[in-house]
């Protein structure tokens, strides 16, 4: 990790690219991190050491060029680097991600899918090919260090183990079980209907 930022704060960085992207040239050249603070309901005093992990450079009282802030976030996370992605399960939750057009923000681009229906390997889905899961050994010639898993449970843990053998170094799980993967393997779980049921639970 760049710098030994700690994970929290490198979560936080897409928040503040996203919110700079969206502003507007009429917006002004330069943006504070007070301003930043404000609009993202967060203390000021967080944003500035947030940032300060990045090349971005405040300048006293007008704050930081926004433009220039925005490259140096993109920088850090690695937005100008392209990196491709596999998707493993093209079902319903899969062939939406599959469609999602944001993933490119991040310079990340998803390759292909795969998936253990005969009818649904060999279609194409967004224009991305579906392919069968007895393929998946073949991406450690290909390269690919980055994953997504939307299959079943009962499913998840074992296409977690191949994609760990088949050199796959990064897992974002969007299966609603918890993963095990070995030393080396970065897992990021998603459990959408959880997530959804906190929520409600909060009304």
């Amino acid at each position: 990790m760049k710098k030994d930022i700690p994970e929290i704060s490198l979560q936080r960085l897409p928040v503040y690219l996203n919110y700079l992207r969206s502003l507007s040239g009429d917006d002004g050249k330069y943006i504070s991190s007070g301003a930043i603070a404000a609009a993202l309901g967060m203390g000021e005093v967080l944003v500035r050491k947030d940032l300060a992990y990045t090349s971005g450079v405040g300048r006293p009282k007008v704050g930081y060029v926004r433009e220039e802030l925005i490259a140096a976030l993109e920088d850090y996370l690695g937005c100008n680097i392209k990196k491709q992605a596999v998707l493993v399960g093209a079902g319903e939750l899969g062939r939406a991600l599959l469609a999602y057009g944001g993933f490119e923000k991040y310079g990340i681009s998803i390759a292909c899918a795969f998936d253990s229906d005969p009818e649904k390997a060999g279609s194409i889905v967004a224009g991305k090919p579906v392919r069968p899961v007895s393929e998946l050994p073949g991406l450690a010639e290909e390269g690919i260090k980055l994953a997504i898993v939307a299959v079943p449970a009962s499913a998840a843990q074992s296409v977690c183990m191949e994609l760990a053998r088949d050199g796959v170094k990064a897992i974002l799980n969007f299966a609603p079980v918890r993963l095990k993967a070995p030393d080396g393997v970065v897992i990021r779980d998603i459990d959408v209907a959880a997530n959804l049921a906190v929520l409600s639970n909060m009304l």
